[in-house]
């Protein structure tokens, strides 16, 4: 077949560096544009933080008052979205770059208050002390021979974070060495010494040892007298809440079993999980939520807010000799790109949490109830943005409340229909739920199917499977577990 050229003319979308850096950013949750910015500082000498700025430390979520406000500029239009702001995008040496002093742009405020740098060493915890430490202390100073104090330390190592010996003494005993002697009643002595050590409950085989053992570390009475029968025999008629079986049982009356089971629920059942190292997460707010002259109005949270600009230093030597420039030019765009993507990602979450407040306003006057369905649709068409635009403000970005901090996705929900021909959302109906359980009576627990009916009466229509479905996302247990004497 011959060789020969042909033209032909097709169309496709190409996503410029800029472009592919801004939807990064986007996505990003503050912690993670923290770290991003990070790399950024360390492999580019023309980007730098504003002078006065300390190192990034994540605070946890506080209430408006303790957070830094600035009021969103009045009278602006509304942020370019991505594709639109990147379109009047310029290269090095653009007609829109002429004139314009890159030492001094930056973003974010150019200065902290003396008071922002202030630590509250309160916020700083001490580190915690493991199970097997807490143990370890108190077998030291136990009045034990070493054979005995070593054979007491193997059975601390085989229990679990939440203090239990799942394995049988036999089995520890055939990972013994048969040369040393040790029999299985020695082991028993062991765990009964673990037995007596602090937390009361530690070293159980069962949860009804388990709670028999903080049992008898309390008074004699007559209330620990049944309240160890039920916990060592009929824990499982207990669990089911079968009181009418338990008091047939037991010959115990109304007012001694429901001092019982109050004595049985004051009780720890993971004793050792209170020392288990649990890491604390911590979420800092994107954006504040505060009522101004009766409007709910959203502002930027500026401890979220990176603050960069360009090293003066490097942009005059660049200024000066800018044909001996080398890579400097490059990594002056870069750095140039990099601020007015953060810039934007902000301008973004702005419109966007303010765009959430406008529509969920009902919810911030009145509470969960009251919250209206919400798409991702809405916001985007009300925006002039793309869907997907909105699904990556809306994931890992934090809005402080007074009704508390909530990520964005919290205000977007379905919708149930109404016997008006309204909807309902769905976040409205598990608020409705959870309303009515706490307020029932605790005897006569309202079931799915009744809580579907009072659901029905004030035009809510919704199935008793799916109020299964949202009673159970809410960890509010079953009508049968929620009864009591």
């Amino acid at each position: 077949m011959k060789p020969s050229l042909q033209l032909k003319l097709s169309q496709h979308l190409t996503l410029t560096p800029q472009l592919q850096q801004s939807i990064k950013l986007l996505q990003l949750s503050t912690i993670e544009l923290n770290q991003e910015i990070e790399r950024f500082l360390l492999d580019n000498p023309m980007l730098e933080r504003e002078e006065g700025e300390g190192e990034f430390l994540p605070a946890a979520a506080s209430t408006p008052s303790e957070q830094s406000h600035q009021e969103a500029p009045q009278g602006e239009g509304p942020a370019e979205s991505g594709s639109e702001a990147l379109q009047h995008e310029g290269g090095e040496g653009s007609s829109e770059d002429e004139g314009i002093d890159w030492s001094s742009v930056g973003t974010g405020a150019s200065s902290r208050s003396e008071d922002d740098e202030d630590v509250d060493y309160q916020e700083f915890q001490a580190a915690g002390i493991a199970l097997r430490d807490h143990l370890d202390q108190q077998i030291a100073l136990s009045p034990l021979s070493d054979h005995d104090r070593a054979l007491v330390r193997f059975i601390v190592e085989a229990l679990d974070d939440d203090g239990y010996l799942h394995q049988p003494l036999e089995e520890l005993l055939e990972l013994l060495p048969p040369e040393s002697g040790i029999e299985l009643e020695d082991l028993s002595i062991a765990l009964h010494h673990v037995q007596n050590l602090e937390p009361a409950g530690i070293g159980a085989r069962s949860p009804q040892e388990c709670l028999a053992l903080q049992l008898r570390t309390l008074p004699e009475c007559a209330t620990r007298a049944l309240a160890l029968e039920v916990a060592t025999k009929h824990l499982e008629l207990l669990a089911e809440r079968n009181f009418a079986k338990l008091k047939k049982l037991t010959g115990s009356d109304d007012e001694a079993l429901r001092a019982a089971h109050a004595l049985i629920c004051s009780l720890d059942p993971h004793p050792g999980s209170r020392y288990s190292t649990s890491e604390t997460r911590y979420v800092l707010p994107d954006v504040v939520v505060r009522k101004v002259r009766g409007r709910w109005s959203v502002s930027l949270n500026q401890d979220a807010m990176p603050r960069l600009r360009i090293n003066r230093l490097y942009a005059s030597l660049l200024q000066q000799n800018r044909a001996q420039g080398g890579g400097l030019g490059g990594q002056l765009q870069e750095a140039r790109w990099l601020i007015r993507n953060v810039q934007q990602r902000f301008d973004t979450i702005l419109r966007v949490s303010q765009a959430i407040v406008d529509q969920q306003r009902q919810f911030f006057d009145h509470g969960p109830v009251a919250m209206r369905p919400l798409t991702l649709r809405e916001i985007a068409d009300q925006l002039e943005l793309h869907e997907s635009t909105i699904s990556r403000v809306t994931t890992q970005k934090y809005m402080a409340t007074p009704r508390g901090v909530f990520e964005l996705k919290y205000f977007f929900g379905s919708h149930v229909a109404t016997d008006t021909g309204g909807a309902a959302s769905s976040t409205a109906i598990r608020a409705l739920i959870r309303q009515l359980v706490e307020a029932e009576d605790s005897k006569k627990p309202l079931s799915d199917a009744k809580i579907a009916e009072i659901l029905g009466q004030q035009g809510i229509v919704v199935a008793r499977r799916t109020i299964a479905k949202y009673r159970e996302s809410l960890n509010i247990p079953p009508v049968s577990m929620r009864k009591s004497i």
